[in-house]
């Protein structure tokens, strides 16, 4: 049974929104301390890779929820995971599994996806594009107005 394309947006930017949010809130208790805290002991400001880890959660997270840059941010979001588990998890293990790394991957692949088919409805750059497609139409209508 195939999807109707009408559904395909809307799912899309459901999915992104959720990832989006999830992994801003991996970002936000690691570097604020909130919402259970940090994993682990918390990481000092600049420290390699655990702060700027947390910052890329947090900020490309809130970039992909709001669907704002969200391809680039995807992207910085997936290889962020990939070089996570590779690094963290998989000298533990071949398979997420047995080396605790689901969660990397599952994050690696779902931005991968978002990078690859895009934000889907409800992105602030959907709301751009069409804001900046509405101002075409009225200039048009006013200088067709003019020239009649």
């Amino acid at each position: 049974m195939e999807t109707p394309t009408r559904y395909q947006g809307p799912v899309l930017g459901l999915f992104r929104i959720v990832f989006g949010l999830l992994f801003a809130c991996h970002g936000a208790a690691t570097l604020f301390d909130v919402l259970g805290g940090p994993h682990g002991q918390p990481p000092s400001a600049g420290q390699w890779p655990g702060w700027r880890a947390a910052v890329i959660q947090l900020v490309g997270g809130a970039l992909v929820l709001f669907g704002l840059g969200t391809r680039p941010a995807a992207i910085l979001c997936s290889g962020s995971m990939a070089y996570a588990y590779f690094a963290h998890h998989q000298p533990d293990g071949l398979f997420p599994l047995e080396n605790g790394g689901e969660k990397a991957a599952l994050f690696c692949w779902a931005f991968l996806l978002i990078a690859a088919l895009g934000p889907g409805r409800w992105s602030v750059t959907e709301l751009l594009t069409l804001s900046t497609h509405r101002r075409r139409l009225t200039r048009k209508e006013v200088s067709n107005t003019h020239s009649t």
